[in-house]
């Protein structure tokens, strides 16, 4: 599931692939956007802000730089391949994007929210979003101050882009079982919330370089997370079985042994 960390990885990669490269072809299959040809355009650079990707655009003729922006939502991807590798695109009908360049050939797949806005317009798609974790303007204390006036539960806090960018279903869920913390404990009532911050700050960094996404420093397929997809499995930690609920129309996975509920806050 596409979170913080995984938009990051895909900003690097598209960035390394793309960057001060030229387009030869484009491909934009969305009805907005079907006829924009961005053959001859320069790539600039492509970076993350929370769940959302830019890729920073210059017009062959030089005029004000463009970004197409897009949101991977809950299933989005982009896939990079070697010029000569076309063949290996599948699944022709959830492409969204398809970008050339004379060595590589850039795919999004399932891809929301997809514009294309001068970069000076960059504020208007993302400078809603709270601080990002895993950008160079990460504050600390900025995040905290937006948490704490929040009047909801921890686990809508948490996902609530506004607030501070990155965070999802997995990331809340096993963020508030490391701190033992029940997902419906309403903020002002969380005793440790710096440590929250700070502890969602490392573990999203600790996964930017990462192959395999984990909260729980285990790689192997099954032994990723604490929580989250584990519902009716044993806790790791005290062998309860495990939660799942609905929480704002989001799933939530927890221990209510790890986690419990104070009486306050039931």
């Amino acid at each position: 599931m596409p979170e913080g960390d995984t938009v990051f990885r895909t900003a690097r990669a598209l960035h390394r692939a793309l960057a001060r490269r030229r387009f030869t072809a484009s491909d934009l299959r969305l009805p907005r956007l079907a006829t924009t040809d961005l053959a001859g355009w320069t790539v600039i650079g492509s970076v993350s802000r929370g769940k959302h990707l830019l890729l920073r655009l210059r017009p062959p003729d030089g005029d004000q730089p463009m970004t197409l922006h897009s949101h991977l939502g809950m299933d989005g991807s982009w896939r990079i391949y070697a010029a000569a590798e076309r063949s290996r695109v599948r699944s022709p009908h959830l492409v969204r994007v398809v970008l050339h360049t004379a060595d590589a050939l850039a795919v999004g797949y399932q891809l929301h929210e997809v514009t294309l806005v001068p970069a000076t317009r960059e504020h208007e798609l993302v400078g809603h979003l709270g601080p990002d974790l895993l950008g160079p303007d990460w504050d600390a204390d900025e995040a905290l101050r937006r948490l704490s006036r929040q009047p909801a539960a921890v686990g809508e806090a948490l996902r609530d882009q506004r607030n501070l960018a990155g965070i999802g279903n997995v990331y809340c869920c096993e963020l508030l079982f490391l701190r033992g913390v029940w997902p419906w404990t309403p903020v002002h009532q969380v005793n440790e919330l710096p440590e929250l911050v700070s502890l969602a700050h490392r573990v999203l960094r600790a996964n930017c370089s990462r192959p395999v996404r984990t909260t729980t420093g285990s790689l192997r397929r099954g032994e990723t997370t604490h929580v989250y997809g584990r519902a009716g499995s044993p806790c790791r930690r005290c062998g309860t079985p495990i939660q799942l609920d609905q929480q704002a129309q989001r799933l939530t996975y927890w221990c209510p042994a790890c986690q419990p509920a104070s009486r306050t806050s039931r």
